[in-house]
């Protein structure tokens, strides 16, 4: 499905998300930002992990900025929003999605910051305890739910079933949400999900699911998979604005690296798992900051899938603030 349909259709959610949501346009006194008010479409998912440590730890507040967050199911149901300035910075973002409606001209991308990284079993490929698909080779004509179709799940799953010696077009992709997905493989209505944290954990342990593929594994870990993201728009407008958000969630997710408590303490605020549940997940990569390296080689995949019909230069995607 192109983004247009997939915006089009997210618009209702959009609506009710950012409904009572300022646009903080309120100038910072002292700061020394245009304005101090940044307000933040966040998805429950371990990719913002860095938004919350630094929420909690004041991380923000040091840098004068007063942060809103505003919960979503889909970042994509935030692309409207931000890009009529409702929403300032989109946390989560799937870097597939937002690549795709920056090639296409809805929207003029900017990544403040990096979000998560591939790493084994942070994504995971299961199946029912008692179904006969053993190996990677076992899932020729087999259906495999996905979150999104044509996105960071099939894309990753192909690279790595190209890997083993299988052809992945003979795989059957079906659209399941990532919530809806132990039902999905509990009712045999799909016979492998495709799923990441904190999902991955759940069904394992709600229905005894085995793992067949390493979703996070190679040849795909360290790939950028979601990120902070916002508009041309707003970085020239509000430089400094989006400079101080970089720095506190940079610094954060240099945390959230090096300390994983630091990410257990938070996701029962947001994420829906409890403290017990938070200990067992497979965290992704938290890198430091968006890097071109890595973003090329995402978007060599994405080309050599169909994904893009042509090749993006990604350092003219990634925000770097003037010198202080």
């Amino acid at each position: 499905m192109k983004v247009r349909r997939r915006v089009a259709a997210a618009t209702a959610l959009l609506l009710a998300a950012v409904a009572g949501c300022d646009s903080g346009t309120s100038t910072g006194s002292d700061s020394g930002l245009e304005k101090d008010t940044v307000v933040v479409a966040a998805l429950p998912l371990l990719d913002v992990a860095a938004l919350h440590i630094a929420m909690a730890r004041r991380m923000f507040q040091a840098e004068g900025l007063t942060v809103k967050v505003q919960p979503v199911a889909q970042s994509l149901a935030a692309l409207p929003a931000l890009q009529n300035g409702q929403v300032d910075v989109i946390a989560g973002a799937n870097y597939v999605t937002f690549l795709q409606a920056h090639a296409q001209g809805t929207l003029k991308l900017k990544i403040i910051a990096d979000g998560a990284a591939q790493a084994p079993r942070f994504m995971r490929l299961l199946v029912a305890p008692d179904s006969p698909i053993r190996t990677p080779a076992d899932l020729a004509g087999r259906t495999v739910a996905v979150n999104i179709l044509n996105n960071i799940q099939s894309l990753t799953l192909n690279e790595i079933l190209t890997a083993e010696g299988v052809d992945p077009s003979t795989v059957k992709y079906r659209a399941v949400p990532f919530p809806l997905m132990d039902k999905a493989l509990a009712g045999g209505d799909v016979d492998a999900v495709h799923t990441g944290e904190p999902f991955g954990t759940v069904i394992e342990r709600r229905l005894k699911a085995r793992m067949v593929v390493d979703g996070g594994g190679p040849p795909v870990t360290g790939l950028p998979v979601s990120g902070y993201v916002s508009s041309a728009e707003f970085v020239t407008k509000y430089p400094r604005t989006a400079a101080a958000f970089q720095r506190a969630i940079e610094k954060a997710q240099a945390l959230a690296a090096a300390d994983r408590s630091a990410v257990e303490r938070v996701l029962p605020s947001y994420a829906k798992v409890d403290e017990q549940t938070a200990t067992a997940l497979t965290l992704p990569g938290y890198p430091a900051a968006p890097d071109a390296a890595r973003m090329r080689r995402l978007i060599g995949l994405m080309v050599k899938q169909g994904l893009l019909k042509a090749d993006i230069d990604p350092a003219g995607l990634i925000f770097t603030p003037a010198a202080r």
